[in-house]
């Protein structure tokens, strides 16, 4: 998931502030088109900033340091859930805009706009497989899900996004 090094986060977890901001430095473009990918653009650096306070106070008690990336992924995404859960904008399928041209669905469509029609673990498990390029096993890491799980999280939202598109149930 990441190249970042054992050493730095052990400097970290015993209380190495500059290695901890070399935590942050090297996990936070991830981290926020993580958030971004459940809260939207709005809320993501500071989902992120949240989840990174908890992190640094909990940092000692992780016990794997190799697993530092999807440790913090996890706790990002479970403030991005709250954070989710407490703003819950709604969005009518009519905003969707139709195709310019028929047959060419990517020509007009508003992409955000349709991953915010998505449950937010289904936007998740697309990003984190689009996006990110990570497996199912890491994905359920970082989401706490089993790896079947997460296909039939991507399998859901493939086919609601499908729905929205017009595409009917292929």
């Amino acid at each position: 998931m990441s190249n970042i090094s054992v050493t730095l986060v052990e400097a970290a977890a015993a209380g190495d502030r500059a290695a901890f901001e070399d935590l942050v430095e090297a996990s936070w473009d991830r981290l926020v088109r993580l958030s971004r990918s459940v809260v939207g653009d709005g809320d993501a650096e500071d989902v992120v900033q949240e989840a990174l306070l908890v992190a640094w106070r909990k940092l000692p008690s992780l016990a794997d340091p190799t697993r530092f990336a999807a440790w913090a992924s996890r706790i990002v995404f479970r403030r991005a859930l709250r954070r989710r859960r407490g703003t819950r904008p709604h969005l009518d399928l009519e905003a969707v805009a139709e195709p310019a041209v028929a047959g060419d669905p990517a020509a007009t469509i508003d992409v955000w706009r349709v991953m915010g029609r998505l449950a937010p673990r289904q936007r998740a498990v697309l990003h984190l497989t689009a996006v990110e390029g990570l497996t199912d096993s890491e994905i359920g890491a970082v989401l706490g899900l089993a790896a079947g799980s997460v296909r039939a999280h991507r399998r859901r939202a493939r086919e609601r996004v499908r729905r929205m598109l017009g595409g009917g149930a292929s």
